[in-house]
């Protein structure tokens, strides 16, 4: 059976402001000192797996000339535009229309766009184990994370013995669990049954469309009508008027929270979803102090700090966990412990009706 990739690229990445705008969101950007940005590691990481002609990328309209100047080896009908973002679910369905009408049927690997992998062949490795998993009857895969530290700030798969043999490192998913808090999460880590959902998911076309008929009818009924319409002069009409229906959902709570036959592989090959800046220090090399640093930066008495320079000079003198990201029209100064905050700087901007800087 064939086996495709679906990379979800619709995201703003508001964390990464300043250097993340609505016009060129986390996933276009570099972060690490290779020159790579998150989409391209992202495919590039995929292609042993899977040919270019069969990897398709879910985007927002506005971002299709980007993925065209980074990717341009993907095929253009394979960059599908949705005309207005509708969450996870609509996504996958938008992705599975156009794969079924092509193919019939093929495994999916669902995938985001801007995530760091750090173990690429241990995760290809993973990757085919979920693939063999999902190509098995109606089974659906999701990729977890080997907990390593108790995070509050991912959701967490709970997941007990498959109780097959032929399912070695298969496990049963007893259900997704919100992001706890600290003495849960500790407990979480204790109990050796919970990992972290990475948001990675493999499974069938037609695996995942029967849950949709049954959980999702309405979203599964624009599925049949963006299928019938896909590869044709009426497709961009079709999604039109479909995402204008679709309500906002999320595959986690459309589907996965209530299918059954739900399997989950422990991934342990260095996953980073990079959710802010603070993801710099572990991705990248730091200094002596415990810094990492880019630019034109003169850092003295700086411990532990992330400072992202431009086109001027920065100076640090005694500064301690700080986080300084600088770029032609806006600098980001804060702590390390407000990082994930930063979107409440995006909102004043809103209220202050500075969109130019969002």
């Amino acid at each position: 059976m064939k086996t495709t990739a679906v990379i979800m690229a619709g995201g703003k990445g508001e964390r990464f402001w300043p250097r993340s705008r609505s016009s060129y969101p986390k996933q276009f950007l570099s972060l690490t000192s290779d020159g790579e940005t998150m989409i391209q590691k992202t495919i590039n990481r995929l292609l042993p797996l899977v040919d270019m002609e069969d990897i398709f990328i879910v985007t927002n309209e506005s971002y299709v000339q980007l993925i065209n100047e980074q990717l341009p080896d993907i095929p253009a009908e394979n960059i599908l535009a949705e005309p207005v973002a509708r969450n996870t679910a609509p996504c996958i369905a938008l992705a599975a229309a156009v794969i079924s009408k092509k193919y019939d049927d093929a495994v999916m690997m669902v995938l985001p766009s801007d995530h760091l992998i750090k173990y690429e062949e241990l995760y290809r490795d993973t990757m085919r184990h979920a693939i063999k998993v999902a190509s098995q009857g109606e089974n659906l895969v999701t990729v977890g994370i080997t907990p390593t530290y108790p995070e509050t700030g991912y959701g967490y798969i709970n997941f007990c013995s498959s109780g097959d043999e032929e399912m070695a490192g298969v496990y049963k998913v007893e259900k997704f669990v919100e992001k706890p808090c600290l003495e849960v999460a500790k407990e979480y880590l204790n109990s050796g049954r919970y990992l972290w959902n990475s948001g990675m998911f493999v499974w069938k076309v037609s695996s995942i469309m029967n849950n949709f008929e049954r959980f999702l009818p309405d979203m599964y009924q624009g599925f049949l009508k963006m299928k019938e319409a896909a590869f044709t002069d009426n497709f961009t009409a079709t999604l039109a008027e479909c995402f204008d229906s679709f309500e906002s959902q999320s595959i986690d709570f459309g589907i996965m929270e209530k299918a059954d036959d739900i399997y989950t592989l422990s991934g342990s090959f260095g996953w980073d979803d990079v959710g802010s800046w603070l993801a710099l220090e572990k991705i990248n090399k730091t200094d002596e102090c415990g810094n990492y640093v880019s630019g034109d930066v003169i850092s003295i008495d700086t411990s532990r700090s992330i400072i992202c320079g431009n086109k001027k000079l920065i100076a640090t003198l005694g500064l301690e966990d700080i986080i300084i990201v600088d770029t032609d029209d806006a600098m980001l100064i804060c702590s390390k412990d407000h990082t994930q905050q930063v979107k409440k700087v995006i909102e004043t901007l809103k209220t202050c009706n500075r969109r130019d800087l969002i």
